[in-house]
């Protein structure tokens, strides 16, 4: 009889110390499942923002690519500025010359 008490006690301290162990299990279950719960949620969120990003960098190249198409067209705006301020200052150049001219040509004739 003391025997069977005995491994009736043993059996209960086994019973609870099992007990006890299945109820830290179950608290690092929960701990874990809050801890995946709040992983899933940042994912999510990374995966938000990335999708954000992603959208930003398409309008940004947009606007990149507009950008630089009004750059070239500046650029050829002003070359043909530039150009024609050239062939202006070569025709100013020629006619200070025939002004030159004339004004030697003028002077010979008053004084004729």
């Amino acid at each position: 009889m003391d025997a069977i008490k005995k491994k009736m006690q043993a059996m209960k301290v086994e019973k609870d110390n099992a007990m006890d162990r299945s109820d830290v299990c179950e608290q690092a279950s929960r701990d874990a499942k809050v801890r995946a719960g709040k992983a899933e949620e940042e994912v999510a969120d990374l995966i938000k923002k990335s999708q954000q990003l992603e959208v930003e960098l398409d309008k940004t190249q947009e606007e990149l690519l507009t950008t630089t198409e009004k750059l070239k067209e500046k650029e050829n705006a002003l070359s043909a500025a530039e150009l024609e301020v050239n062939a202006l200052n070569r025709r100013v150049q020629g006619l200070e010359g025939d002004l030159e001219n004339c004004e030697d040509k003028l002077v010979l004739a008053t004084q004729k």
